[in-house]
C-alpha cells in the first residue's frame, strides 16, 4: 500500500519544499518521499522519536510507548510514562547560538524605557527567580496567585513558577477585594506574587490597599512578593522584593520539576458572567497543545490558498490584553515564544501607542478581542503612522461583527483571524484565518487539528444532524481537566472527554462552526427562540453602528422580549425607528428589538472583552 492509496490529499512537489515534512526527511537522509513514508508506517516507534526531537519538545524522562490505544482507538494516549516540563521546550531557544541572542520579549511601559529581554536572557532570569521562590519554600503542586500587568515580571514569575512545578493562579489587576478572595482561597494558594499598584489613564493605583486587605481573608497565604511599581511609593522595610527574590541566588541551577504531560501547571478561573466562577485546571499537554494547533492551522491555511509553504521567519507580535486571560497566555504569548518569535507586551491598551509600536518594531500581529480591532481601525491618527508590517489582525475572546472581517482586509491588507475556545479549553478549539474567514465571516471555524466538535441536544443525549443548533461539544488534548476542588461542576461539565461548553452553534458540512448564543444568552419570546448575535450582527451591518448587545427585558405576557443597546460611530447618527426598521426588513418581526438605547460610551466589558450584559439590563 502506498501514500496514493491512503491520501486524502496529495501535496504537490512545491508544498513539499518548504514543508516541516522535508525539513524532517532531509534530516534523517531520505531523498524519497515513499521510503520515508514507509519508514513512519514500518518503525513507528523510531518515526515519532524522530517527531518530537524535530519539533523540539524536550523530555525529561523519555516516553514508554508513543501511543496507547487501550481505550479504543478514537481516545488515544500518546507518549505515556513519559515526563516533562513545558517550560524547557519553551526556552530550548536559549540552547541554539543561533536564536540565544534574539530578541524574546520587548515591555512597553507609561513614562518607563522599554526593555528588551533575549532568549538567553529569559532563560537566566526564569533559573534564578525559580531558585529564588525554590528558597522561600514553594514546591511542586503549591498554588502561588499571580497579580502582576503584562511585562517581564508577569512572564518570568509564569514561568519560574511552572519550571518548579508550582500552579499558577492568574488574577485581573482590576479585581476587587471579593474577586481576589473568592479565588485564592477556592484553590488554598500558599503565595501571591503582586505589583503594589498599576498606572491606568495617566493615573497610578494604589493595588496595595486591596491585595492586603484581601490577604487579611486569605489564612493559608503565608508570603507575598511584591513587584514595585515606580510610580508608587517605595517598598516598606521588611517587604520582600520580587527584584531580590529574582536575583537572590544569581547562577545557582535549579533543575526543572519533572512533570506528567496531564500534571496541573494553571488554575484559572471562569469569568463569572453567568455565575460563580470555577477554577479550572490546566495542564502542560494543554499548553503545548496551543502552540503545535496554531502551527497547524498556519500551515493548513497557505496550503489552502494554493501557495507553497514559506522559508520559517521570526516574526514580531503585540500583545495587549492581559495575561491572566487564557487568549493572552495560553492562545498568544505562550505559543509565540515557544515558537522562537519575538513578542512586544503593552501593560495596557492605548491605540496611539500601539501604532507607534506597530511602525517601530514592525509588528506583524496583533489584536486580541474585537474592540482592539475597531480601535485601531477607527482612531483618526491611523494614517500618520507606517503600519504595512501587519499581516494578520486576529482575536477572540468575545463574538465579533460580520464587517469587522472585510475592514480588517480592505484597511490594512491584513488577514482576519478568529477562534473559538473558552477558558475550559485554555484557548484554542478552532481557528479561522485568511480567506476561510473573509468568505464565511459569521463562522469561528473549524476544529484545529486532533480536535473535535458535535452538536448535541439539550439534554445531552443525542447528537443532532449537520445544520442544526444545538449545544456545542468539544473534545481534544487542550481540555482542561475538570474544575479545582469542584467535582459538582466537573462532573456536569465534562462529559466522557467532552466538554459541554453551553453555546449554541451549528457545524456546516465542512466542518465550520458558527456560534449562535450563549445558551444562557438566547431569549425566549412567547416559545420563539431569539438568538442574541444574529440580531446583533444585524446592527453591526448598519454603517453607523460600532458597538451592539440584545437583552431580554420582561414582558407579562410573553416572558421577555428583545431590547438594544447601541454605540454609533464617531460623527455618525442613527435614530431608534432607524434601526428598528433596519433589523425588521432583514429578519422576523418577533426579532425585531422593542426597545433601543443609545450609549455614549461603548459597552461595558469585563477584562476579557465580554459584553456585561447584565449591567445593560439594568438600563430598561
Amino acid at each position: 500500500m502506498t501514500t496514493n492509496d491512503l491520501a486524502a490529499w496529495q501535496p504537490r512537489a512545491e508544498d513539499l519544499t518548504n514543508s516541516n515534512i522535508a525539513r524532517l526527511m532531509k534530516r534523517l537522509g531520505f531523498t524519497d518521499y515513499e521510503a520515508f513514508y514507509r519508514f513512519s508506517i514500518e518503525q513507528p516507534a523510531q518515526y515519532w522519536k524522530e517527531v518530537n526531537a524535530f519539533c523540539g519538545i524536550v523530555w525529561s524522562t523519555d516516553y514508554t510507548q508513543y501511543v496507547d490505544t487501550s481505550g479504543g482507538a478514537e481516545f488515544p494516549r500518546w507518549f505515556t510514562g513519559g515526563e516533562l516540563n513545558w517550560v524547557d521546550t519553551v526556552l530550548r531557544w536559549s540552547d541554539n547560538p543561533a536564536t540565544a541572542q534574539q530578541p524574546a520579549l520587548i515591555a512597553e511601559r507609561e513614562q518607563i524605557a522599554a526593555e528588551t529581554v533575549t532568549f538567553a536572557e529569559l532563560k537566566t532570569r526564569v533559573q534564578n527567580f525559580a531558585a529564588g521562590m525554590a528558597s522561600l519554600g514553594v514546591k511542586r503542586g503549591d498554588r502561588v496567585g499571580l497579580l502582576i500587568e503584562n511585562g517581564i515580571e508577569a512572564n518570568v514569575t509564569l514561568l519560574g513558577l511552572s519550571y518548579l512545578g508550582a500552579i499558577v493562579v492568574p488574577l485581573f489587576s482590576g479585581f476587587g477585594v471579593d474577586a481576589i478572595v473568592a479565588r485564592l482561597s477556592s484553590c488554598t494558594a500558599r503565595m501571591l506574587v503582586a505589583s503594589t499598584g498599576f498606572s491606568r489613564r495617566g493615573n497610578f493605583v494604589d493595588a496595595r490597599a486591596i491585595i492586603e486587605a484581601a490577604c487579611k481573608q486569605l489564612p493559608t497565604i503565608e508570603t507575598i512578593i511584591w513587584k514595585h511599581s515606580p510610580e508608587g511609593p517605595p517598598l516598606s522595610v521588611g517587604d520582600i522584593n520580587w527584584a531580590h527574590v529574582a536575583n537572590s541566588t544569581p547562577g545557582q541551577q535549579t533543575p526543572s520539576a519533572r512533570m506528567s504531560p496531564d500534571d496541573p501547571f494553571m488554575v484559572i478561573y471562569t469569568s463569572g458572567t453567568t455565575g460563580k466562577p470555577k477554577g479550572a485546571l490546566g495542564s502542560h499537554r494543554n499548553l503545548l497543545t496551543n502552540g503545535l494547533s496554531s502551527a497547524y492551522s498556519g500551515a493548513a491555511t497557505v496550503l489552502r490558498r494554493g501557495d507553497a509553504l514559506p522559508e520559517p521567519s521570526i516574526r514580531a507580535s503585540l500583545l495587549v490584553i492581559p495575561m491572566f486571560h487564557v487568549t493572552a497566555c495560553s492562545a498568544s504569548m505562550m505559543p509565540t515564544i515557544q515558537a522562537g518569535h519575538k513578542i512586544v507586551l503593552l501593560h495596557k491598551w492605548d491605540t496611539v501607542k500601539a501604532f507607534e509600536i506597530i511602525e517601530r518594531e514592525k509588528i506583524n500581529a496583533t489584536g486580541g478581542v474585537p474592540f482592539i480591532a475597531w480601535q485601531l481601525i477607527e482612531h483618526p491618527d491611523r494614517a500618520k503612522y507606517d503600519l504595512s508590517s501587519i499581516d494578520a489582525i486576529s482575536y477572540g475572546g468575545a463574538p465579533s461583527a460580520p464587517e469587522l472581517v472585510s475592514k480588517i482586509y480592505e484597511i490594512f491588507g491584513a488577514f482576519p483571524g478568529n477562534g473559538w475556545g473558552m477558558t475550559e479549553t485554555m484557548a484554542t478549539v478552532t481557528s479561522h484565518v485568511a480567506e476561510d474567514y473573509l468568505n464565511r465571516p459569521d463562522s469561528c471555524g473549524p476544529a484545529v487539528a486532533v480536535s473535535d466538535l458535535k452538536i448535541m441536544s439539550e439534554d445531552g443525549a443525542t447528537e443532532l444532524p449537520i445544520g442544526e443548533v444545538g449545544e456545542l461539544w468539544a473534545r481534544g488534548p487542550q481540555i482542561v481537566k475538570g474544575y479545582w476542588n469542584r467535582p459538582d461542576a466537573t462532573a456536569e461539565t465534562f462529559v466522557d472527554g467532552w466538554v459541554r461548553t453551553g453555546d449554541l452553534a451549528r457545524v456546516d458540512d465542512e466542518g465550520f462552526c458558527f456560534i449562535v448564543d450563549r445558551a444562557k444568552d438566547m431569549i425566549i419570546r412567547g416559545g420563539e427562540n431569539i438568538y442574541s448575535s444574529e440580531v446583533e450582527n444585524i446592527l453591526y451591518e448598519h454603517p453607523a453602528v460600532t458597538d451592539a448587545a440584545l437583552v431580554g427585558i420582561p414582558h407579562q405576557t410573553l416572558g421577555e422580549e428583545p431590547a438594544a443597546v447601541v454605540h454609533l460611530a464617531p460623527g455618525a447618527s442613527a435614530t431608534e425607528e432607524e434601526l428598528r426598521s433596519w433589523v425588521s426588513e432583514r429578519l422576523a418581526k418577533f426579532k425585531v428589538p422593542v426597545k433601543i438605547i443609545f450609549t455614549q460610551d461603548t459597552l461595558p466589558r469585563n477584562a476579557n472583552g465580554k459584553i456585561l450584559k447584565r449591567e445593560l439590563k439594568a438600563l430598561f
